[in-house]
Parts: C-alpha cells; structure tokens; sequence
C-alpha cells in the first residue's frame, strides 16, 4: 500500500493518480479539512492544462481570470501580456477540490494527526502508532519532517508571509486580471485577485528585514507600502489586527538529488521554486506524475532514478526564476527585458516546468 504524507497539491495529485492507476494509497494529513496555505495562489495556463489531465474540469474551479503581468520597480511599472491566461485561486479551494476528487477515486485518508518522524522503514505518528511503508510520497510542502529534513541555514534566511486582503472595488479596480510583483527592500511582493474577489498577498523578504521591523509582519508590510505608493494604494487601511501567516528559512532554490529506496519527494520537497515565478503548484503536479509513473514501473527501486531525474529537470526553471527575480534589483534591465521582441514571453516560458 503506497503511503502519501501531505494532502497538499502534490500529494492529492499523487494519491489520485495512484488511485485512477489501481492501487489503494493511504494519505496522511495533519488538517481534517483543507487550509489556505501560504503559497499557490496563482496557476499558471500550463499548469491548468495539469490539473485537467487529471481528469478535473478547469472551469469548475471557478478561480479569477489571470492575463496580464505587472511589474514594480524603481518606480515604475512595466505591463506584460501572459503568453496563455491563467487563474486567481485559493488553495484552500483548489485543495479541496483535489482532495475530493482523491476520495472519489477511492483513496484512504486519515487526517487530523501529524507525523513525527520518518525512518527507512516507518511512519511514526504523534500517537505513537508506527506505520512500515514499502513505498512513501513525501508531499508536506515547505514544511519539513524530522528525519528527512531539507538543508537550512545562513546568516539572513528568507522568510515567506501571506495576508489575505478582502474584496473591495478598489482593490478590484487596480489589480483586475493581473497578476502583480512588487520588487521592495530585501525581497517581492506578489498580489493577485482569487475566487471570491478578495486579494492574495504573498511575499518573500529576508530575515533581517522583518527583525528591522521589530519582528512584527504587519509593521514590515507598512513599512515598505511607505517606500511604495502602488502597493500602499493596493493595502489601503489595514487594520491593527489583521492576520499575517508566515513560514521561515525556506530553501529557494534547492533540489533534491537523492533519497531512500521506496521514498518519492514531491513538490516542495523536491524542487523550491522562488514563488514570483508562480510555478509552485505546476511543479507539485509535474512531480506527482513522474513520481507515480515511475513507481507503477518500478516500484520502490525507480524512487533514486525518479529523484535523480526530476532535479534535472527543475534545474532549468530554478535558474530562470532565480535570475528573473534578480532583475528586479535593476529597472533598467526590466525595462529593456520588456522591450524586446519575444524576450518576456520567453522568459515567462522558461520558468515552467517541462513535460518529462
């Protein structure tokens, strides 16, 4: 029995294609219900065209039209088109769909308790309960597991923070079908609209940025909305209270080059894409379908080949990603990217994951 650990996008994804391929998995999740986690707010048209080979309709997400792209940097804004239209939607709304779609296809859940540890061999769970596995998806997101955790550390590690901004016309006004980067001291800011018109405010800044602040997310928010007139307008009043989720250290840009027998890394634990590329979800998904197509023809003996493969494969849209968040440092080179014929759209391509 294949085990999954997350219900995430890469581990409903994985859990469905296990199921629709006849197997029985199990998943495992600590939430009885789906969250709204703090990354995956947008799809990308590729990876619309993903979650509609798992046999879901696209339009029955009922996410925001996405079709432009803006830009903010050093005062100024550039406007491109997307090369396809994409979509605005909460993870909680996309979690849930996969995740109902997986208990349909006959997948065993058991949810509502955390795992501690991973070993070669078992699950342990918080309960104590121990679990043998033969086969394990590791799909727990930005979210570590002792004994399989993922390389930290630096002397300024970036910190990811996400607040959720309701639905106003303003708001409605400035944002539209676009989906917005804020280039800002020590990091971005990515906004765009989702489902029900409220605002997805997700950015990635350094630690010494938000210790600068007093470690107060929202006095960091404020604080750069003063350095910025378009992203003050787009907060608007804030009020004292709001609620900011964050996650620390996270590990932009690594891989997962190796692994255990029988241990397949999925999503975030095997590729960390910076999340101004908005291609965080299209790699959960591109990595539950490798990972299952590789097990059902080799078992728990094609999880080294899959992880050796698929680090490969990410590599690419990991350095454009990378370098495209860079530019934001230099206007100028924004500008002139935007400028050239065919030069936006390539690089907006090159941050999608490819087919295998």
């Amino acid at each position: 029995m294949p085990i999954i650990i997350g219900a995430g996008p890469a581990g409903a994804a994985a859990a469905l294609r296990l199921a629709q391929g006849g197997a029985q998995p199990l998943l495992i999740d600590r939430q009885v219900e789906p969250g709204d986690a703090l990354c995956g707010g947008f799809l990308s048209w590729a990876t619309l065209a993903q979650i509609g080979a798992l046999g879901i309709e696209v339009q029955a997400l009922g996410g925001h039209a996405i079709h432009t792209l803006a830009l903010f940097a050093g005062g100024r804004e550039i406007v491109l088109p997307l090369p396809a239209p994409g979509m605005g939607l909460s993870r909680h709304r996309l979690d849930t769909v996969l995740r109902a779609a997986a208990e349909q296809a006959g997948v065993a859940f058991r949810l509502g308790h955390s795992v501690r540890s991973l070993s070669p061999t078992a699950v342990t769970m918080d309960d104590g309960d121990a679990i043998d596995w033969d086969a394990l998806f590791l799909a727990t997101g930005k979210h570590d597991l002792r004994g399989v955790a993922r390389p930290h550390g630096g002397g300024d590690p970036e910190l990811g923070l996400r607040l959720r901004l309701p639905a106003s016309a303003a708001r409605h006004r400035l944002i539209g079908g676009r989906i917005e980067l804020h280039w800002v001291d020590g990091g971005y800011v990515g906004l765009l609209l989702q489902e029900d018109g409220s605002a997805n405010l997700c950015m990635a800044v350094r630690k010494s940025a938000l210790s600068a602040a007093g470690g107060r997310p929202l006095a960091l928010i404020a604080a750069l909305a003063d350095r910025s007139p378009a992203l003050a307008d787009r907060l608007g009043d804030l009020p004292a209270d709001a609620h900011v989720d964050a996650i620390g250290d996270i590990p932009y840009g690594w891989r997962a080059t190796t692994t255990w027998p029988g241990l397949y890394r999925l999503g975030d634990q095997a590729a960390v894409i910076p999340s101004l590329a908005g291609e965080g979800i299209g790699i959960a998904l591109a990595s539950a379908a490798a990972a299952v197509d590789r097990w059902q023809a080799h078992g728990r003996d094609g999880a080294a080949r899959y992880q050796h493969d698929f680090a490969r494969r990410a590599a690419s849209p990991l350095r454009a990603a990378a370098g495209f968040r860079a530019l934001g440092r230099y206007p100028g080179l924004l500008r002139a990217l935007a400028a050239t014929p065919g030069a936006a759209r390539l690089a907006m391509r090159l941050t999608r994951i490819a087919d295998a």
